[in-house]
C-alpha cells in the first residue's frame, strides 16, 4: 500500500463517530469525530469520562518506544515488535517510526488489519495452512512489490499444504524454519534432523523460499539462563548449518529471528555471538510487550532488571475504576471486573485513589477478586476510601488488557486527552 494510501487509513480513524460502542468516552461526545474529541484535549477526571475507563500514559508510552527503538539499535537488532499486543495501527505506525523493521503477528486477521494500515514488511510468528488465507496472502505480494511477508513452517505437511495453495503464485513465499524450544513446548520442529527434513520439502517447492531460521525462546521449559542461552544457541547453530549445506543461495539476507518480551537480553547476546554467513544476517527482535508494558508480570520479568544500566520500561496504562459499595470497613466494590481489566496472569493492583480533585496511594486497599463488573477490593483499617472514590488500577499483562478495549485515551500526567487509540481485535 502506497505511503498517502495508508495515511489515509490512519486518518479515516480520527474521522470516526463517537458512540455508545466505546466504553469510558464522555456521553456528551456522542457524534463527534474521535479527532475532533482528541482536539477537544479534555481531563480525564474532569471532562465527562465515564468510569470504568483505560487510559495510556502518554509520556510513558513515548518513553518505551524511544527506549526499545534505542536497545536494539546499540545491539545491533533489527525490531519487529508483535502487533498481537496491541493490534492498534496508530501503535505500529509508532513503532515504524522508532526503527521497528516492520510488524510480527500471529493469525491471518491481524496481517489483514495491519495490511490495511500500510504494513509492509509482516512476521508471522505461525505456520500458515489456511488456504483461503495463503492465497489472499498471495494476492497482496503480487499486487505490491514493496510487500515483506515471512512466516513460519514447521512440518513437512505443512509445506505440502502451503505449496497446494500457493500454485499459480507470481512470487514465493517467505518461510523460515521454526526450532521448537524443546520438548513439551509449543510448535516448531523438535529435531534439527527434522528441520532439514522441512528445509527440503521447501527447496522441493516453487512457491516457498527458504529465507532463515526462527523460534520463541519464551517456551523454554523451566526457563532460566542457562536453558534459553543452551535453546538460542541450537537457533544460531541451525542458521550456520543450514548455510554451510547451501540452504540459502540466492538471497539478499538471512533472517535470524527470536525474542519475546522476557529475555531479549539473551537474544541479542547469543545474537551476538552468530558467526559470518554467506550473506548478510537479519538478526530479527520481536518483543511486544514493550510498547505499555505492566504493572505485574513483565514487571517482574523483563530484562531491564537483569540489565539496569540499559534502561528501564514504564508501565503506562491505568484503569480508573469508581467505588460503587462499601458494605463494611473491611471491603468495597469498584466497578470495572473481568469485563474490563486483565486476569489472566495476576489480579489489577490498586495503586492511587482519587477525590475532590486530590490523588493520594491507595494505601490498604487490595484488589481480591474480579466478577464480570465489579472488583473486590478488601481495606485494612489505613484505608481511606468512600463510595464515589475513583482508584486507580495497575493491570498485569499487555495483550488482554488492550484487547478488551476498542478506543483508549492517550492521557498526559495532569489528565489533559490529546489521543485516541483504536484496536482491532
Amino acid at each position: 500500500m502506497p505511503a498517502d494510501t495508508a495515511a489515509e487509513s490512519l486518518a479515516r480513524l480520527a474521522a470516526e463517530r463517537v458512540d455508545h460502542r466505546f466504553k469510558g468516552l464522555p456521553p456528551d461526545a456522542d457524534g463527534l469525530t474521535v479527532g475532533a474529541l482528541a482536539a477537544q484535549r479534555r481531563n480525564l477526571f474532569t471532562g465527562g469520562f465515564a468510569t470504568p475507563v483505560l487510559a495510556l500514559s502518554a509520556e510513558r508510552l513515548e518513553h518505551n518506544l524511544r527506549l526499545m527503538e534505542t536497545y536494539a539499535a546499540r545491539h545491533g537488532l533489527a525490531f519487529a515488535p508483535h502487533g498481537k499486543t496491541s493490534m492498534a495501527p496508530q501503535l505500529f505506525r509508532r513503532q515504524i517510526e522508532h526503527g521497528a523493521w516492520g510488524i510480527t503477528l500471529a493469525v491471518p486477521h491481524q496481517v489483514r488489519v495491519a495490511r490495511a494500515f500500510g504494513v509492509r514488511r509482516v512476521f508471522l510468528a505461525n505456520e500458515l495452512v489456511d488456504a483461503a488465507a495463503l492465497r489472499w496472502i498471495s494476492t497482496e505480494l503480487d499486487a505490491d512489490p514493496d510487500f515483506r511477508f515471512v512466516c513460519y513452517v514447521d512440518s513437512v505437511r505443512g509445506v505440502e499444504l502451503m505449496d497446494a495453495a500457493l500454485r499459480g503464485a507470481a512470487r514465493p513465499l517467505d518461510v523460515v524454519v521454526e526450532l521448537a524450544a524443546g520438548e513439551g513446548a509449543r510448535t516448531g520442529v523438535r529435531t534439527e534432523a527434522e528441520c532439514a527434513a522441512v528445509a527440503d520439502a521447501v527447496a522441493a517447492t516453487r512457491t516457498l523460499r527458504l529465507a532463515g531460521v526462527a523460534g520463541y525462546e519464551g517456551e523454554v521449559p523451566q526457563a532460566d539462563p542457562e536453558r534459553v542461552t543452551a535453546w538460542l544457541r541450537r537457533l544460531v547453530a541451525l542458521a550456520a548449518d543450514f548455510d554451510q549445506a547451501g540452504r540459502f543461495t540466492g538471497l539478499d539476507e538471512i533472517v535470524v529471528s527470536a525474542g519475546g518480551s522476557a529475555w531479549f537480553d539473551a537474544v541479542a547476546d547469543v545474537f551476538a555471538e552468530l558467526p559470518e554467513l554467506s550473506r548478510p544476517v537479519l538478526k530479527l527482535l520481536r518483543s511486544g510487550a514493550y510498547v505499555s508494558h505492566d504493572d505485574g508480570h513483565y514487571r517482574k520479568l523483563t530484562p531491564f532488571n537483569r540489565v539496569p544500566e540499559e534502561g528501564a520500561l514504564e508501565p503506562a496504562f491505568r484503569l480508573w475504576a469508581q467505588v460503587v459499595s462499601r458494605p463494611s470497613a473491611e471491603q468495597a466494590f469498584a466497578n470495572a471486573g473481568k469485563r474490563d481489566a486483565a486476569y489472566d496472569l495476576d489480579l489489577p493492583f490498586a495503586q492511587v485513589i482519587r477525590r475532590d480533585g486530590a490523588e493520594r496511594p491507595a494505601t490498604g486497599v487490595t484488589v481480591t477478586a474480579l466478577s464480570d463488573q465489579h472488583a473486590w477490593l478488601s481495606t485494612t483499617p489505613e484505608a481511606d476510601l468512600e463510595v464515589g472514590d475513583w482508584v486507580g488500577l495497575g493491570l498485569s499483562h499487555p495483550c488482554t488488557s488492550f484487547d478488551k478495549w476498542q478506543l483508549i485515551p492517550v492521557a498526559e500526567a495532569d489528565g489533559t486527552v490529546v489521543d485516541y487509540v483504536r484496536t482491532f481485535f
